[in-house]
């Protein structure tokens, strides 16, 4: 799968990139007909500790998933957001089967 990771007002470091990588990847194990993802990574301007916020849109055949947390981490959003992907995929999995 391709990763797109896009970061707003601030550069991401290849650490950060492989851990997105990584966490992603394990999405294929659930469905392995996923075309890409896009990661986009801001961080907003308020004195709240949860200023980190991960959207990641995930291209499968027959629509998008899209996912989107605010934590103190990235790492923690990251994780976040691949669990619930993981519970989409599997929705929407399951509906296929159905149809099918």
């Amino acid at each position: 799968m391709k990763v797109n990771v896009q970061s707003v007002n601030f550069h991401a470091d290849q650490k950060l990139i492989n851990f997105i990588q990584a966490r992603l990847d394990k999405l294929e194990h659930y469905y392995d007909r996923i075309v890409f993802a896009d990661v986009y990574l801001k961080v907003q301007n308020t004195s709240d500790k949860e200023n980190k916020v991960t959207e990641i849109l995930l291209s499968i055949p027959g629509g998008d998933l899209i996912a989107k947390k605010t934590c103190k981490k990235f790492e923690e959003c990251v994780d976040e957001c691949v669990s619930t992907l993981q519970r989409q995929v599997l929705k929407k999995k399951e509906k296929m089967k159905v149809h099918a």
